[in-house]
């Protein structure tokens, strides 16, 4: 996932701020306070939510100056394309909405699929770091930075670590196996004191055992007696409930024997109010079927005598269309005279056209002759082409005779410059005498050559024994020092004894004396000598040669043979120019030659032209152009004229049209005769109202008739359907007459005033306390009474015996309070289990903590074996690759958590045993290998907030270039320290201003 840019609401001091075009590796510059902490604050915030107003840890960056809070992010997803993200506030989180470029959008749920269900804390673990975390290495003791280090190649953070410290801290605190202070101890002591006061107080128990058993067998024997009581008084109160509903039950089975004696009555439900409800209905229908019968032949009566023209309405539309065209009549006159008065301008106009091209053709044939466009391009073609020619023309004869003057002045001063040169003979012998001039010049160049040479050999030599004598002098240095070494060496095996050593020391002096004896010349340069030899007798001979050679004044001659030169070099230039002039009157020969050509096709096209339009040679020689626009006016005139023509015949025939339409609807429909053409229409007009009058009058007396017709048909309906409902009534109680359902309605009535009886008794007793059996049962007992004083008088006396019980069991309850005041051992035995209790709880708790701390080991083994290897493999290459090779391996620890490093001479260093800058380039190492391995199929951007502000400029160089290597994540990198910029792309780097919180490009 990329970010693309950033809308800034509010937030923070920052309002109203986009950032655009943010790169792969971006830098947020700005001082102190200028928004970059915002920034970093703004990006976790869109994407993971707003902190709430609970997690006081982290600031919320509501704006002061606004009521907007939040914005939005343009991202790219690797997998799910563009993507807009906005957060503005709401819920404790802040609403966010996500506008993919698919189309698709969604809250949280989108969001979270975009993300991967990463949160906050999870993703700056790992893609987003700062100097804190190497903060924390400075301030860790030795021996904790190892397994920080492990905790932020397994977490990202320093959790793990923390996390099994504050384990271990747990167990340490709750129990040690030979400790006294854990709370574990403490309590299994206490416990362990308790159990000894326990076995005093129990042994002198005894009696108080004996009096317990005796109080339990009375408590048992009162609950029997209780029991009893309670039995004998429900036994009462059944037959108290007895007494009182004895009436209502008797009177229940009198109802249900009556209903069984009716039997079965099938009867409607209401039938009697139904029967006499639709009896009700029928008449008044029965009388308003016989009304509107009779006021439907009425208006059938009147219908009769009012109908409208059918034929005459069915032609309205032809009618109405001939009579709105009347007014048309005479504009199609006035129409008609304007074509007849241009038809006369045109005949002039084509009159004087003809005489102007003065050609004997007829107005037909004229149309036949082509002046289409591509005719019309010809001509215009031709026509241009006829005057380029012309054009050309004159100016070819002008160059020709320009060219022509040219040539014939170059061929005259190559002429006279023939005549200067020297002939072949004169030019040889001058030649052959310069050429023993040069020798002798030559020789004089050698013989300079070699003494420059005789000195730079001499030169050499001198240079040589220089250096000679200063190096013997250094031998001599030499071994007078080794000398006076070995002078020494045999004074002191002298001093010792130590013969051997002084016998070494004489025979070195020995030597150093023989080698000083030999001296220290230097071999002088044999080979440079023969050198400067060889070289001063070359100089000899060509010195003699020199001398012996009889030379002559060249310079004369080396005049002549250098203006002969020239004189040649200026007839070369001639026959150039020549060459180049004739090329010149040559190509004007061929320009003319082609003008004759396109001269005579062009010639050719304009006759076939000509030809075609029927057009005379004469003409079309001088005026073709104007020939064809005259050609085309003169077409262009009987065209319009053809077209006046035919629409003066159309218009003859619209009038006609609309005159005999209308005389043929006045025969038909029209008395009067010999009528104009507007009389006929204002007759005709009237006609079609009147009989549109007799047509709407029809109408209504027709729609008037629908509907009482309509509501006939409904009154029958209904009529149908209560006599129905009446005949369905009467057969549903089936009987015959209505006598006979109102005989069966009564008897229905009867057994419903039962029911409902029944149903009044039966809700009576529903709230007794007595079962429908155990009614039944009192039904057969005829001595309620007797049996109801039997019992009172049962209970007084099992109360009697209860009293005596009662009065026991308080006596030796009152024996036992004395000894257990006496002996306290309820009161030890009661503090014993409570202290168990509490041990149980606190090794609960332990147990707990140690689980715990087993399954954090057991998951740490397994990610030491299944992720860690390719992790440190990819954090050994940064590792080398920051520290320059100098460190290379990473080792796990054979037992617990922490990093052994390995140096390029293969030393192994604990973590705490590097240098602090080592330590931090480590963890930064750790940190990067960590997010593109373990999650490297998450890209995320790496967010990093000035880490590295404690290296070296070598350091932060090697981090920086390390982290341009990485892309497969986005960087965004935030700083306030202006050096580091040099190390970046201008363009890559976006600085904050301070105060006013703007972007500065």
């Amino acid at each position: 996932m990329k970010i693309l840019e950033l809308h800034i609401y509010g937030y923070g001091q920052l309002e109203n701020i986009e950032i655009t075009n943010l790169h792969d590796f971006q830098v947020f510059y700005g001082e102190n306070e200028a928004g970059k902490s915002t920034i970093m604050a703004f990006i976790h915030g869109i994407i993971f939510g707003f902190p709430t107003k609970q997690q006081t840890a982290e600031l919320r960056y509501e704006p002061k100056h606004s009521t907007k809070y939040g914005g939005k992010i343009k991202i790219f997803h690797e997998n799910y394309g563009g993507a807009v993200i906005e957060r503005v506030k709401g819920k404790a989180a802040g609403d966010v909405k996500v506008f993919m470029d698919n189309g698709k959008m969604g809250g949280e749920e989108l969001l979270k699929e975009l993300t991967a269900n990463f949160d906050k804390s999870l993703f700056q673990s790992i893609f987003s770091f700062n100097l804190q975390g190497l903060q924390n290495i400075h301030q860790m003791k030795s021996e904790e930075i190892g397994k920080f280090l492990f905790s932020a190649g397994t977490l990202g953070t320093e959790r793990l670590s923390q996390t099994e410290a504050i384990l271990q801290k747990e167990l340490d605190t709750r129990f040690k196996p030979s400790g006294k202070k854990p709370l574990l101890n403490e309590k299994l002591q206490a416990l362990h004191e308790i159990n000894k006061d326990l076995k005093i107080a129990e042994a002198k128990n005894r009696d108080y055992t004996i009096l317990v058993e005796k109080k339990e067998n009375l408590e048992q024997e009162m609950n029997e007696i209780n029991g009893s009581i309670q039995a004998i008084r429900k036994k009462i109160e059944n037959l108290n409930e007895w007494k009182r509903i004895e009436s209502i039950v008797k009177e229940e089975k009198w109802t249900k024997k009556e209903l069984r004696e009716l039997g079965e009555v099938e009867f409607p439900v209401r039938g009697i109010e139904r029967i006499e409800n639709l009896n009700q209905l029928i008449h008044p229908f029965n009388a308003e079927i016989h009304s509107l019968a009779e006021r439907i032949d009425q208006l059938k009566e009147e219908a009769a005598g009012i109908q409208p023209d059918e034929t005459f309405l069915k032609n309205e539309p032809a009618l109405l269309a001939l009579l709105e065209q009347v007014p048309l009549y005479d504009q199609l006159m006035q129409e008609k005279l304007q074509c007849e008065t241009k038809l006369l301008a045109l005949e002039e106009d084509l009159s004087i056209t003809r005489e102007k091209l003065h050609l004997n053709v007829d107005e037909e044939e004229i149309f036949s002759i082509n002046t289409n466009i591509y005719m019309k391009n010809q001509v215009e073609a031709v026509s241009r082409k006829n005057q380029k020619l012309k054009e050309v023309k004159e100016e070819l004869d002008h160059q020709y005779q320009e060219e022509k003057c040219i040539l014939e002045e170059l061929e005259k001063e190559v002429q006279l410059a023939v005549k200067q040169l020297l002939t072949k003979e004169e030019r040889l012998s001058l030649e052959e005498k310069v050429k023993i001039g040069n020798d002798k010049q030559s020789i004089e160049v050698e013989i300079r050559n070699l003494r420059d040479k005789i000195e730079f050999y001499q030169q050499v030599n001198e240079r040589d024994k220089e250096t000679a004598d200063r190096q013997g002098k250094q031998r001599k240095i030499q071994f007078l020092l080794f000398g006076m070494v070995l002078v020494a060496v045999t004074l002191f095996g002298s001093f010792l004894q130590q013969w051997f050593l002084a016998a070494l020391g004489i025979l070195g002096c020995v030597l150093v004396g023989i080698f000083m004896t030999r001296g220290t010349k230097v071999q002088k340069g044999i080979e440079v000598d023969q050198t400067i030899n060889r070289l001063r007798e070359k100089e000899e001979r060509l010195n003699q040669k020199l001398q012996s050679t009889k030379y002559m004044e060249i310079s004369t001659l080396e005049e002549q043979l250098l203006s002969d030169n020239q004189r040649r070099e200026e007839h070369r230039s001639l026959n150039l120019k020549i060459k180049h002039q004739q090329s010149h009157f040559d190509k004007v020969i061929a320009k003319l030659e082609q003008w004759e050509l396109e001269a005579a096709q062009n010639k050719e096209k304009l006759t076939s032209i000509s030809r075609e339009l029927k057009l005379p040679d004469y003409i079309a020689e001088s005026y073709l152009l104007e020939a064809f626009k005259l050609m085309e006016q003169s077409k262009s005139i009987s065209r319009e004229k053809k077209q006046l023509h035919s629409k003066l015949q159309h218009i003859v025939q619209q009038q006609e049209k609309i005159v005999q339409g209308l005389k043929s609807f006045s025969h038909l429909y029209l008395n009067e005769k010999g009528l104009d053409l507007y009389n006929e229409a204002y007759l005709l007009r009237n006609k079609l109202k009147e009989e549109h009058s007799k047509q709407i009058v029809s109408q209504e007396r027709q729609s008037k008739l629908s509907d009482l017709e309509a509501d006939l048909r409904q009154k029958t309906q209904a009529f149908k359907q209560l006599q129905s409902e009446y005949d369905k009534l009467i057969s549903s109680a089936k009987v015959l007459t209505e006598q006979q359902f109102y005989e069966l309605g009564a008897k229905a009535a009867r057994k419903e005033q039962l029911i409902e009886k029944m149903e009044s008794l039966q809700s009576q007793l529903q709230y007794s306390i007595l079962s429908e059996g155990e009614r039944d049962h009192f039904l057969e007992v005829h001595q309620s009474e007797e049996l109801l004083v039997e019992c009172n008088q049962h209970v007084l006396l099992l109360e009697g015996k209860l009293k005596n019980l009662q009065e026991n069991h308080a006596s030796i309850k009152y024996e036992i309070q004395v000894l257990e005041e006496g002996g306290v051992y309820s009161d030890i035995l009661h503090h014993y289990k409570q202290k168990k209790f509490e041990l149980e709880e606190a090794a609960k708790e332990w147990t707990v903590y140690r689980l715990a701390q087993d399954i954090l080991s057991a998951t740490i083994e397994k990610y030491k074996n299944i992720h860690l290897p390719r992790m440190i493999s990819k954090a050994e290459e940064y590792l080398s690759f920051l520290t320059d090779g100098n460190y290379q391996r990473i080792h796990l620890q054979t037992s617990g958590s922490g990093f052994l490093i390995e140096r390029n001479d293969y030393t192994i260093f604990e973590a705490n045993e590097l240098s602090q800058a080592t330590t931090e380039q480590l963890y930064v190492a750790i940190r990067l290998a960590f997010a593109v391995t373990v999650y490297e199929n998450y890209q995320f951007p790496i967010i990093i907030d000035d880490s590295f502000v404690n290296f070296d400029a070598k350091r932060t160089e090697k981090v920086l270039k390390l982290l341009k290597r990485m892309d497969r994540n986005q960087l965004l990198f935030f700083t306030c320290h202006k050096h580091l910029l040099s190390f970046f792309e201008r363009e890559n780097v976006l600085y904050l201003a301070k105060g006013a919180v703007q972007i500065i490009s």
